[in-house]
């Protein structure tokens, strides 16, 4: 399939949504971390008749346990089921056995490494079976973000599509959205943490930093990508 991304700048967030569910059925997943952006794309497919979808997450082994709450509220209050993916455990148990607990803070390769093996690897697995993902992306969020396209082919996972409808919103928009339309949101939110991942990774920001400051914080900006979202071109 060739795509021109310029055909779907003009295209609303719910527009894209029902294109993507018209497109690909269940063979498009909504990969959710459960942060402010997914939970208005949760609700928009909720309100879109709810599917066909297929709504995913890693679950890293190092979640909040507000991340595992505002997920338990996702399936009461929508009714969606969650396919969760893990890492492989023998992997896991490699990298605690041979670099610690923290090995994740020693460098940004260290890093990297975790998020490899609690990340990367299970996201390749989901998405090995779809043809298109949908993310919460935006432009916004930071600077390895600010080239972020609507609609594109995914160079790093060909032939996938990848599709991120809310790519030009603001946080303020978010925040519109979860208000007018109640949406339940991750507590930590409340707690001055806009951007969440794994609790040891994911601290508060300052008035004035960052959405994503919180986000390996003890890294440059330039460097805050996990390998999900590749940057790096």
């Amino acid at each position: 399939m060739t795509l021109q991304a310029a055909n779907f700048e003009q295209k609303s967030a719910e527009e894209l949504l029902r294109w993507s569910m018209d497109e690909y059925g269940a063979d498009a997943g909504l990969a959710s971390s459960f942060g402010v952006e997914d939970m208005v794309l949760i609700d928009m497919v909720a309100k879109l008749g709810g599917g066909p979808i297929t709504l995913f997450t890693l679950d890293t082994g190092r979640l909040h346990e507000e991340t595992y709450e505002i997920m338990e509220r996702v399936r009461a209050a929508y009714g969606l089921e969650i396919k969760t993916y893990f890492p492989d455990r023998d992997q896991v148990e490699r990298l605690v056995r041979e670099k610690g607990f923290f090995s994740f803070r020693e460098s940004v390769d260290n890093r990297k490494e975790c998020c490899r093996i609690r990340k990367v690897e299970p996201l390749a697995r989901a998405l090995g079976e779809l043809k298109a993902w949908v993310t919460g992306l935006r432009r916004e969020q930071g600077i390895t973000r600010t080239d972020i396209p609507k609609v594109a082919e995914d160079r790093d996972h060909p032939p996938l599509i990848k599709i991120n409808p809310l790519a030009d919103w603001t946080q303020e928009q978010i925040h519109a959205y979860i208000k007018k339309h109640d949406v339940p949101i991750n507590a930590l939110h409340k707690k001055n943490y806009p951007s969440i991942g794994c609790a040891p990774c994911t601290r508060p920001v300052e008035r004035g930093e960052d959405v994503r400051a919180g986000r390996w914080w003890w890294e440059n900006p330039e460097h805050k990508e996990c390998g999900l979202h590749p940057t790096d071109r």
